[in-house]
């Protein structure tokens, strides 16, 4: 560690040095119309080959200019070209805020230019960036894009159905998927519809989706990230979005307590959404044919909503809370529900004089979920707890430094009744305080983003050392290679039975320090959830328009913490001669995952077409037996294609085909009739009247039909100028009817199917 505490001096010391003699350019970029920032825009001074991207925060930085009079450029699809000339002078900054205007040029030629430049400049190993303009171009269920939606398209993205589904991430259960929103932790994403999340569409800045492999800036899981940033709201003037669809409606209001103006720069603007169903009403109606005229049984609230200070120098401080509640009851199942709640805050400092950016966050939030099954097998569970965060980015020309902390304290509270009747319960308080250091160089044709994360685990009092490592080669102009990995680690375990017919309950519990001492015959030296990444892959060029993304990974999942499936005893006195593996409250597995992914993307004026196809191997081995997950997937491609038309290209028609290859089951062998004797001395078998329950096959050993699925969408848009914007949309989910299994009710011998044909409308107004 000392040894890489020294190579970083060295590097900054280093880097000083040389831009002693040279200047600074750097600011911020903004769309003029509403003062938002611009990300990922390419900024140069033009005839040199110095520049810069902008951030999440539409901020750039250029250093080691050499004393002169340079022409700033930015261009950028949707808006006009922006030209400025400043003067930049020795071992001094020079501060420029660029606000761009909207401009209906098309500037193909300078965005594919800058895509091109960012891929080379960043590794981007196994991650996507989805923005409001991506997301809504696919066909969406419901006529209203959704985050969701996109994200089951994505390369290594296992989604498991319509109804009830849960999203699986290379091997990954949703327990090791860790979800930010503004930097603050969210513990259920997604509604139980599966087409919908509790994030509003038109209110993203940027969402990125790390499928593993991800650097040191993000730690306490073990499989993959979802960071999403919400914009800050309107600096200009209010502006806000209605609309109605078949299944619910969205409302968004933003605007300025302050307006931004060039006499006073600073800014205070608020953003608000909320989103409804009545699907379950609408649904009786419209739907008749859905489950036998009962409709489609969910219901969600979701109401978000902040306030940004903005100040002149960019820098800003942010407050904000949301509420997002979710009820379903399915039929012969159970009834489900849960309910999130939080409050944060987020500091961006921009200081005047250092080329650094320094973000403070901090936030409380409250997850509660309860599941009540027809045998009164009720399970519930609630987490709740506290997050701050400090994270410096320090720019040194094309080469950075991120470093920063981070303190998490939280409690579980969680109870469970497994399938026999055996409960399992836990209060728990945790802390976990974490720290790390990502350096980012360029040397030549290599990218290389070394990083270390420090993890500390109060509550279990392990301690988590885990290097992290990403490299690009720039082989040509048009070809790169790629390789990330790193050592992983995770507290959180969750709450789920494999026995379950449709797999809703994800409950938290923190890791347990009641485990077994060995685990296949080896003495278990920590009680933690570690994993192991290595991805390596290409990107290819193949035209200018024509992009080729293949990447192959592994993940090793050394230590997993599970409910144990097979508790039959208590673990008392009364039972110490009977196996741990049958009295013990959880049980250690290992496994892995592993596979490739391959993503083709042709864009080109009006046409979008994207391709993705993932071969996956996912197995767990708990000591005994050697199993398939439940969400191993074999094969599963997504083709989708936007097409936009018409004079003034405001007709846009989308398609999206899904295949998936039969998920794997647990089959009933049969049923006994089990006697309840209540510690009677003397029972009366002859008499007495038991309760059925089932004999359980080999876990996992069935598979279950392919799953395939087409969607269709068509929009029309109207632009009414001042007086607002207007877009009617007509989408059907399930062209041809595809006759999906949700499952299959075992008592009944009854199949249930994942959702049937459903065309819906949609209307939006923006004003």
């Amino acid at each position: 560690m000392k040894k890489q505490l020294i190579i970083i001096i060295i590097f900054l010391m280093t880097t000083a040095l040389f831009a002693q003699n040279t200047g600074v350019l750097k600011g911020f970029i903004y769309d003029k119309e509403n003062g938002e920032a611009v990300l990922f825009t390419n900024v140069y001074l033009k005839g040199t080959k110095y520049g810069a991207s902008t951030d999440v925060n539409g901020f750039f930085f250029i250093d080691k200019v050499p004393e002169g009079t340079y022409t700033v450029e930015v261009s950028y699809l949707g808006y006009a070209k922006f030209n400025k000339t400043v003067t930049i002078k020795k071992s001094r900054t020079t501060k420029i805020n660029i606000h761009l205007e909207k401009s209906s040029q098309k500037l193909d030629d300078v965005v594919i230019s800058a895509k091109r430049q960012e891929a080379k400049t960043e590794i981007k190993m196994s991650v996507v960036k989805l923005s409001p303009k991506e997301i809504t171009a696919l066909p969406s269920m419901g006529s209203e894009p959704d985050l969701a939606q996109a994200i089951q398209t994505l390369p290594g993205v296992v989604f498991t159905g319509d109804q009830g589904g849960q999203l699986y991430i290379r091997g990954g259960s949703p327990i090791q998927n860790k979800v930010l929103l503004d930097g603050m932790t969210i513990y259920q994403p997604f509604h139980s519809i599966g087409f919908f999340s509790v994030f509003e569409t038109d209110v993203i800045s940027n969402a990125d989706i790390y499928t593993g492999g991800f650097n040191a800036q993000y730690g306490g899981r073990i499989s993959s990230i979802m960071d999403i940033s919400l914009r800050d709201g309107n600096k200009q003037r209010m502006r806000g979005k209605v609309s109605l669809s078949t299944f619910g409606a969205n409302f968004v209001l933003e605007g300025p307590l302050k307006k931004i103006t060039e006499a006073s720069p600073s800014s205070l603007t608020y953003l608000l959404y909320a989103k409804t169903s009545y699907m379950e009403q609408s649904s009786k109606y419209i739907y008749p044919y859905v489950n036998d005229g009962v409709g489609l049984p969910f219901s969600y609230n979701d109401l978000y909503g902040k306030m940004t200070y903005g100040s002149e120098n960019g820098s800003k401080v942010s407050v904000f809370g949301f509420n997002f509640s979710d009820d379903v009851r399915y039929k012969s199942i159970s009834d489900y529900s849960w309910d999130q709640w939080g409050i944060g805050t987020r500091i961006v400092i921009v200081p005047e004089n250092v080329p650094t950016i320094i973000s403070i966050r901090s936030s409380f939030s409250n997850y509660e979920i309860n599941l009540a099954n027809t045998d009164n097998q009720r399970r519930n569970s609630q987490i709740n707890g506290f997050n701050f965060g400090l994270n410096l980015h320090y720019f040194l020309g094309e080469n950075e430094l991120d470093y920063g902390v981070e303190l998490m304290g939280g409690k579980t509270d969680f109870s469970f009744t497994n399938s026999i009747g055996r409960g399992i319960s836990q209060i728990e308080n945790t802390t976990e305080i974490g720290a790390y250091v990502k350096p980012k160089f360029i040397w030549g044709n290599f990218v290389i983003e070394p990083g270390v994360r420090l993890h500390y685990y109060a509550s279990l009092d392990n301690f988590s050392f885990e290097p992290r490592l990403g490299i690009k080669y720039n082989m040509t102009e048009t070809i790169r290679l790629k390789l990330a990995g790193g050592f992983y680690s995770q507290n959180l375990i969750a709450a789920t039975s494999d026995r379950d017919v449709v797999n809703l309950f994800y409950g938290f519990l923190s890791g347990p320090d009641n485990l077994l001492n060995d685990f296949k015959g080896e003495e278990l030296t920590h009680k933690l959830q570690k994993a192991k990444h290595l991805i390596i892959g290409t990107e290819v060029d193949l035209t200018r328009d024509l992009n080729l993304n293949v990447e192959a990974y592994y993940k090793s999942f050394d230590q997993l913490t599970n409910i144990n499936r097979n508790k039959i005893y208590d673990d008392n006195i009364e039972n110490k001669d009977e196996p741990d593996e049958l009295k013990s409250d959880y049980i250690i597995e290992d496994g892995a995952a592993y596979g490739a992914d391959m993503v083709l993307n042709y864009t080109k004026k009006n046409l979008s077409i994207w391709a993705v196809y993932s071969l996956g191997y996912v197995n767990r081995d708990d000591g005994s037996t050697i199993y398939r997950t439940h969400f191993d997937r074999r094969h599963n491609i997504n083709l989708m294609t936007s097409y936009k038309l018409g004079k003034d290209k405001s007709w846009e028609l989308g398609l999206r085909w899904n295949y998936g290859s039969g998920f794997p089951f647990t089959p009933v062998q049969g049923y006994y009739e089990m006697l309840t004797l209540n510690n009677s001395i003397d029972p009366q078998v002859e008499s007495a009247n038991g309760k059925p329950e089932t004999i359980y096959g080999e876990i996992n050993s069935y598979q279950l039909s392919d799953y395939h699925r087409l969607d269709f969408s068509i929009k029309k848009k109207f632009d009414f100028k001042k007086a607002g914007k207007m877009t009617i949309s007509f989408t059907i989910t399930n062209v041809y009817n595809r006759k999906n299994i949700f499952y299959v009710d075992t008592f009944e011998n009854e199949k249930i199917y994942q959702l049937p044909v459903l065309p819906s409308i949609g209307l939006s107004y923006k004003f």
